[in-house]
């Protein structure tokens, strides 16, 4: 069993209320727009971490992670990439493999709204977590938290950071 904290879009901002959600995790997941590495060496410290880079990532990041991130966690196939659309409109660069060899999970940033939804033609999970940095259009820093257990994704929470500015 392992206990799952997901964000994205921080934007070169971490802070101790992060950290702290950090600290309870097994494991950290983060769908791009590092920003400053920092975000990522803070978080390393504390936990293993996967991580893809965003739009906004400069050369540093790109050369740490990778665009796609594809692993198993458990029993679950997860893909994380930054612009990856979501269920019936997803990225036209990743569409194709979606549909040949579709994950249990898919995870994508980008948009800074957070979304949970079931895609029921590709029999996977759609995860946004939102944004968790004070920079964008967002209103309300979010996260997400989940357990995966074997093959089973469960205790799905929104962790709501408070207010961007």
């Amino acid at each position: 069993m392992k206990k799952i904290l997901l964000l994205s879009d921080t934007h070169s901002h971490i802070d101790e209320v992060v950290l702290k959600y950090v600290d309870q995790a097994d494991e950290v997941w983060h769908a791009g727009d590092i920003g400053a590495l920092t975000v990522t060496d803070a978080i390393q410290k504390v936990k293993p971490l996967h991580a893809v880079y965003g739009n906004i990532d400069d050369a540093q990041a790109r050369m740490e992670f990778p665009l796609h991130s594809r692993f198993m966690c458990e029993g679950v196939d997860v893909w994380i990439t930054h612009i990856g659309g979501y269920p019936g409109k997803y990225n036209a660069s990743i569409r194709e493999e979606l549909l040949v060899n579709p994950p249990k999970i898919f995870i994508c940033g980008h948009s800074h709204i957070l979304k949970v939804m079931f895609d029921k033609k590709l029999n996977l999970l759609h995860l946004n977590p939102g944004a968790a940095g004070i920079s964008g259009f967002h209103q309300v820093r979010t996260m997400l938290r989940f357990v995966i257990d074997g093959d089973k994704i469960k205790d799905m929470e929104i962790i709501e950071l408070g207010k961007r500015g």
